[in-house]
């Protein structure tokens, strides 16, 4: 770990003095490399599938690296290849009465660690981000996942090697020994930032023990509340797509409301899709009434419990509320500050939902699902922040950026 750091650390300095024609080019090179390694991909990826048959289904769905996942990382690439760099730029120059001018430098923020589960993808994703971002990073992934890394980390370092850049900056930890992510966190001199992704459990142990600071993503208990005042076939469509496109992701909505004034004629048609598709609802007694004659609906109590959980599975929780007020105060309550939605025709109610729901992201009349740096057009992302500091939201390029005030002169002295 000693070795892998101090490379970081060396190609830190040279990402940061890096061109954009050579990130570009590394980029793009990537691009080419994913294409071309299908069949060598899919075999190493093969015998991580082989070998999980013991985990639970989601978490086997966010192993997968099939064709369209390769195709999106690729084409994420060459999307962020095609952005503006934004190491360098200097914003917000005034003049001061003493004759400086003052502004702000965006910089890398130096080397980040990622600690990530399952998801083969995000090494691709944090490995493009840090070449744009003039970062170096050191990811480890979940043991479940090592072939796939390890293949993936081999085409990384050969675009970085063919533009010109260090293979350091961008170094998957072989090993798949935890004592690897202990030593990761606790590097300040080696390390800037820490990002982990994944379950609950780990990231509040990044957080608890980690002696460099943490961008932290925790869990996506992500709701949809119908308001009063809605278009029904608008919401059926956003809702059944929010919860069932993929129940993997932590954008997926887990989580129902629906005002009493549209409960009775929401409720059994999106009731009737999600036991179509095997999903289990668990409603509160007003929802459960209103449910009980659909045939094939598998109904349980929703529990207190239930209110916070991110299931990422076919499971949903659903809540009748009286008002606006009831479903925000829901939400600010029992949610994780990632994604939340209002489907409303009420200008008014759409604003206060957008103001006043304390989450990442916060939609109106749109999928949950959207919440992601691909769709927002970010490239890729590092991660969703539920934090408020430093980034907050899907987290690309800026987000692993910082800002350092430039001061130009003339000679001029302070009096």
């Amino acid at each position: 770990m000693d070795e892998v750091g101090a490379g970081a650390r060396r190609a830190a300095t040279a990402m940061a003095a890096a061109s954009t024609a050579a990130k570009n080019e590394a980029l793009l090179a990537l691009a080419r490399r994913l294409r071309a390694a299908g069949p060598a991909l899919a075999a190493a990826n093969a015998r991580d599938l082989q070998a999980a048959t013991g985990l639970d289904a989601p978490l086997r769905d966010r192993l997968k690296l099939d064709a369209k996942t390769l195709a999106t990382v690729a084409e994420g690439c060459e999307q962020i290849a095609a952005m503006p760099d934004p190491v360098g730029e200097i914003s917000g120059v005034k003049r001061r009465p003493s004759g400086i001018a003052v502004g702000q430098m965006r910089v890398p923020l130096g080397v980040f660690g990622m600690i990530y589960e399952s998801r083969p993808n995000v090494t691709i994703e944090a490995a493009s981000l840090a070449i744009k971002s003039g970062n170096a990073c050191i990811l480890r992934g979940g043991s479940e996942a090592i072939h796939s890394n390890l293949a993936l980390a081999q085409l990384v370092a050969d675009a970085l090697e063919e533009a010109g850049l260090p293979r350091a900056a961008v170094q998957l930890i072989a090993t798949t020994d935890r004592a690897a992510v202990g030593l990761l966190i606790s590097r300040p001199e080696f390390v800037d930032v820490i990002i982990p992704r994944g379950g609950k459990s780990l990231i509040e142990r990044i957080s608890r023990e980690a002696r460099v600071p943490v961008i932290k993503h925790l869990d996506g208990n992500c709701h949809n509340y119908v308001d009063a005042e809605v278009d029904l076939e608008l919401a059926v469509r956003v809702v059944d797509n929010a919860k069932t496109n993929k129940y993997s992701p932590c954008n997926a909505t887990e989580s129902l409301l629906v005002h009493a004034v549209q409960a009775a004629a929401f409720l059994p048609r999106i009731g009737a899709i999600f036991a179509a598709k095997g999903v289990e609802m668990r409603g509160c007694p007003r929802t459960l009434a209103l449910l009980g004659p659909l045939q094939g609906a598998r109904l349980a109590a929703a529990t207190e419990a239930d209110w916070g959980e991110e299931y990422l599975a076919p499971i949903i929780s659903i809540k009748v509320v009286d008002s606006l007020d009831e479903a925000i105060r829901h939400i600010n309550r029992h949610g994780s500050h990632h994604t939340d939605a209002i489907l409303t025709t009420n200008h008014p109610n759409a604003m206060r939902f957008l103001r006043e729901v304390d989450s990442a992201s916060v939609m109106v009349n749109a999928s949950t699902r959207f919440a992601d740096g691909f769709e927002y057009g970010l490239g890729a992302e590092i991660g969703i922040s539920t934090d408020k500091f430093h980034a907050r939201g899907p987290v690309g390029l800026e987000g692993l950026t910082s800002m350092k005030w430039v001061v130009l002169g003339q000679g001029e002295l302070r009096s």
